[in-house]
């Protein structure tokens, strides 16, 4: 028995030894008693190797933790369609436009942020973070402050005196035979009639609100109609704007995405500014936009919240909104990086800036609002005036709450 227990005595001892000396070596090394943290971002194909890098910046700025970071390729406009496939199998961080917020709220797929709450407030605009809280919550960092729109002009057709109404400027291009482009079909762009005209969407209940179809929503209407009815109006998407620029349309409503495209047709005669005003019973009124804004989520079914908050925080900080700007043209939401010289040196971003001061969030629109007000802006520009107006934005807004 004493051999026996000499023996077991013996064996704990060299057990101890083996231990102590793994625990010296990982001390010495700075390898791994740390569990490694796993996450996946999502972002456009044109963002992976800028977010790549990113992500490298951040393991270096964050070496006590073990990161195994993965990425995979689903842009803004997709990341809602993705996530709500399969939210498990979606990435921890990734970015989508505000208009995409009621829903992914409702949905249940984003985390409420609660690191660096104040400072994100703090630091980004007024609308930026108004476009990523609901019900005085925050679910996501501001990334971007450019996915509005704007006006696009021909400085040899229109002067910066023409462009300010809407009426002055399709006087100005009717007289030398131009026209002036704007998507009254896409929802989005339509929306600034009855914006400007003190219009408002919400939710209740989950499902969308809508005046439109009062009695200023009316005169709205009657406006638009008006315009599409003018010699000088011409409808299209961005590639007949890039294309008919500079020849037959001297002036046209877009965002930031097709500034080189437009500059490069126009030269010198490249201009932008906010939108014009419009006439609303008998008074010019500025049209309003929806202010959009790039967002970056956190997946509600992360299991690592707080390290995802930490590398989303980061990819949105004053230095990569920055980089964003100097690689993609992106415009920052970032209060400082905003200011930057080359920033506001920036044509498109300056316009864009213009507008912004009347830009509304689109925080409250859900997606399956936009195809009722695409039917509205569809019939005025086929001359289809089988209905009133007032019966056509009934019907829109019914539509919109169902």
């Amino acid at each position: 028995m004493k051999v026996l227990r000499r023996i077991g005595i013996l064996f704990l001892a060299v057990v101890l030894v083996f231990c102590l000396a793994a625990c010296n070596r990982n001390r010495g090394d700075g390898d791994v008693t740390k569990d490694t943290v796993e996450l996946k971002v999502w972002g456009a194909q044109e963002d992976q190797e800028m977010l790549k890098a990113m992500v490298e910046e951040f393991k270096k700025e964050n070496p006590d933790t073990n990161y195994s970071i993965t990425f995979g390729v689903v842009g803004e406009k997709d990341t809602q369609t993705k996530i709500l496939e399969d939210p498990d199998a979606a990435a921890d961080v990734f970015s989508f436009p505000d208009d995409q917020m009621g829903d992914l709220i409702k949905a249940g797929v984003l985390y409420e942020i609660t690191l660096d709450k104040a400072a994100i407030m703090s630091e980004n605009s007024e609308g930026s973070v108004a476009a990523a809280t609901v019900d005085n919550k925050l679910y996501a960092y501001p990334m971007t402050a450019d996915n509005g729109y704007f006006l696009y002009y021909d400085k040899s057709v229109l002067t910066e005196e023409d462009v300010k109404t809407l009426d002055g400027m399709l006087a100005a291009a009717q007289k030398k035979n131009k026209k002036v482009l704007m998507d009254v079909s896409n929802g989005w762009y339509l929306a600034s009639f009855f914006l400007g005209a003190g219009g408002s969407l919400g939710l209740e209940n989950g499902k969308q609100t809508c005046d439109f179809n009062n009695e200023q929503g009316v005169a709205a209407g009657e406006a638009v109609k008006a315009f599409c009815a003018h010699p000088a109006f011409i409808t299209g998407e961005d590639a007949i704007l890039t294309g008919g620029i500079g020849s037959t349309i001297a002036a046209g409503v877009s965002g930031t995405w097709t500034a080189d495209a437009i500059q490069e047709k126009l030269g010198d005669n490249y201009a932008a500014t906010k939108l014009p005003t419009f006439t609303l019973n008998g008074k010019q009124v500025q049209m309003k936009s929806f202010a959009g804004y790039k967002l970056m989520g956190v997946n509600s079914g992360t299991k690592h919240p707080k390290e995802a908050m930490k590398l989303a925080r980061f990819l949105t900080n004053e230095k990569n909104q920055l980089i964003r700007f100097e690689k993609r043209a992106m415009g920052p939401s970032n209060i400082k990086a905003a200011a930057d010289e080359k920033v506001k040196a920036n044509v498109a971003l300056s316009a864009l800036a213009m507008q912004n001061q009347y830009g509304v969030s689109q925080a409250n629109v859900l997606n399956s609002s936009w195809d009722p007000m695409e039917a509205f802006g569809t019939a005025m520009e086929a001359k289809d005036y089988k209905k009133t107006v007032k019966e056509y934005l009934d019907t829109m807004v019914s539509q919109m709450a169902a």
